[in-house]
């Protein structure tokens, strides 16, 4: 299987669930009477969708290049990434208003079978996130990335309800609104893990520098090449799934230019044949007089 259809397969697994989780929150938070509840059904709605925009970016993101588009179509990723964000920041908005709204709200103590529903499903989205986060590491995948912090979101508003609910049980009449205290605290987690799927994507749309550890690998992949001594500047840019290698490799100065043409050549082979996840390789050669 592919880096493709692993990221597509992950992103099917989150519709779903998400789709799934959204009816069964929505259902126990209304027959259970608790806001908070209602409030991660919401999110878990948005996150289908937000899911759907996140297949559509990795499809669109692998298509090949085209005249348009020399270096392929991967940087829709980090946009698409940048509309998810979007996505998590309105949700987290609408849970805090509502939340607001509810504790003004006086209403019964929820159900204490709640309970059991809530941790069901934040056991169910920390598997989600733990399982769309590693399909994400597989592909290189900044959308998917999103995409499974949406899932740690969820655990967390879920977790936050747990609490909410719990105290409102525990203490009784007089703290019904707990639980909308504990939607309001996750709606500000919700916004914190916004800034943490935004950042990586914005440096990707602005070839930020983080890739030492591929670098090193490059590095060492280009040694095992005969004809090359040694390498210089390397500088990498991601753009979807792939990452975009610019390359300066020492030689023997004496050498014919051809001979140089040939070292390039199999330099940018090798580099691609033992480093799958790059894309295109620009191979500059150095002389060197020693």
């Amino acid at each position: 299987m592919n880096h493709e259809q692993t990221a597509v397969k992950a992103t099917y697994f989150s519709i779903f669930g998400n789709l799934a989780l959204a009816i069964v929150k929505g259902l126990a938070g209304f027959l259970g009477n608790s806001y908070a509840l209602i409030a991660d059904a919401l999110e878990s709605t948005t996150d289908v969708f937000s899911s759907l925009l996140v297949l559509f970016g990795i499809k669109y993101a692998n298509k090949p290049a085209d005249d348009n588009h020399p270096y392929g179509h991967g940087r829709a990723e980090p946009l698409i990434t940048f509309l998810v964000v979007v996505f998590l920041i309105t949700t987290a908005t609408v849970i805090a208003y509502e939340s607001i709204i509810n504790i003004q709200t006086p209403h019964r103590l929820p159900e204490k079978w709640t309970l059991v529903i809530l941790g069901i499903i934040i056991i169910w989205k920390e598997y989600s996130y733990r399982l769309v986060l590693k399909r994400s590491k597989e592909t290189n995948s900044s959308a998917l990335e999103a995409d499974a912090w949406h899932h740690r979101s969820d655990a967390i508003t879920s977790v936050a309800a747990f609490i909410g609910i719990s105290m409102a049980l525990f203490l009784g009449p007089g703290y019904e609104a707990a639980d909308d205290w504990a939607a309001l605290f996750a709606s500000g987690f919700i916004m914190y893990n916004s800034y943490l799927i935004f950042r990586p994507a914005l440096g990707e749309i602005m070839d930020e520098h983080v890739y030492d550890d591929l670098i090193d690998e490059i590095r060492r992949v280009s040694l095992t090449v005969e004809g090359v001594m040694d390498t210089e500047k390397c500088f990498i840019r991601k753009a979807g799934m792939k990452y975009h290698v610019d390359l300066h490799a020492v030689v023997n100065a004496h050498i014919s230019v051809k001979e140089g043409h040939d070292i390039a050549h199999l330099l940018k082979d090798t580099l691609r044949q033992q480093i799958p996840q790059l894309g295109h390789v620009l191979i500059h050669i150095e002389p060197h007089e020693g």
